[in-house]
């Protein structure tokens, strides 16, 4: 498919850490996301939808568990279109010209739903890395990671939009070696605060930004307020410093609208073999179809074909 990203955002993103992408993807592509996410949230809404006025002291923000509500980890119990937005193929090329490489992989997806006066989403700085490798972001393109926010509704500065601070704005504030925790150094964020930016944009629009990234949560300012959003994280193929989600563990989970829909493309970004490789045998294929009956697995089956 056509490009939807340039090289010069690609560029901002190497130098600044994050790229704010305006409609990325089309109003019909988003749409059918919309409605999934309305049928799996639209009842966690507060019934008093006030926007809260937390008093936080001196510090910029706090984490709370709160925060955290109405957050899914892939595969959602929903149409195909959620479960395949993180997998979509403009994703995947902008991931592989960001990390440099033409295999990658998508090792974390989740949905998040937030909601005026339902907690208290301003946070202080932080950078993502602590929860995606037990080592330190790469200086290496392909060693990093590229995390898209993904805009299922318009995102405003009242709409709780991520405040972040470029590379070249924090480097010189906290230096380049990126402290995992910033919470109590409150002159620290507070001169990042005077650097800050919002990642503000209507539906369809994508925030791309790396693990090394200070950034943080927002409230929600305006009343009966709401922002739908879903996360991609994608990395090199091969990169084993890089996790979070190990698929298989969530067998239980709806699976087979994933499987079922997705391309063999679509597939290898979740670790599954493209057609022609030699875990493909007849028998693996077999073995296959009686676990996804619906899979449609004639390209793996043309493939062996085409060999043999």
């Amino acid at each position: 498919m056509t490009k939807r990203h340039s090289a010069n955002q690609v560029a901002q993103w190497h130098r600044d850490g994050a790229v704010l992408l305006q409609q990325f993807l089309t109003p019909e592509e988003i749409a059918p996301c919309f409605e999934d996410m309305r049928s799996l949230y639209g009842d966690k809404a507060p019934t008093a939808s006030k926007a809260r006025q937390d008093d936080h002291g001196e510090q910029v923000g706090v984490f709370s568990m709160d925060q955290f509500r109405n957050n899914e980890d892939m595969p959602f119990n929903c149409s195909p279109a959620l479960n395949l937005l993180g997998l979509h193929p403009a994703l995947i090329a902008m991931a592989k010209d960001a990390l440099g490489t033409e295999d990658v992989r998508l090792y974390q997806s989740h949905t998040w739903a937030k909601y005026t006066g339902a907690a208290d989403y301003e946070q202080p700085f932080h950078c993502d890395f602590k929860n995606h490798t037990l080592t330190v972001p790469s200086e290496e393109a392909c060693g990093r990671t590229i995390n898209f926010m993904i805009y299922i509704t318009d995102v405003g500065e009242a709409d709780g939009a991520i405040s972040y601070v470029p590379l070249p704005d924090s480097d010189p504030i906290t230096g380049p070696n990126r402290a995992m925790f910033l919470d109590s150094d409150v002159e620290t964020q507070h001169r990042l605060k005077q650097k800050e930016l919002r990642g503000v944009g209507p539906a369809g629009s994508i925030f791309a930004y790396g693990i090394d990234v200070y950034h943080r949560g927002m409230n929600l300012t305006v009343p009966d307020g709401y922002r739908y959003t879903l996360t991609a994280s994608y990395k090199a193929a091969g990169n084993d410093m890089i996790g979070w989600s190990a698929w298989p563990h969530s067998f239980m989970k709806p699976w087979h609208l994933l499987i079922n829909n997705a391309t063999p493309e679509q597939l290898a970004c979740l670790g599954i073999p493209r057609p022609g490789d030699p875990f493909w045998t007849i028998r693996t294929l077999e073995r296959a179809q009686l676990r996804w009956p619906d899979w449609d697995l004639s390209a793996y089956r043309q493939a062996i074909a085409a060999i043999a």
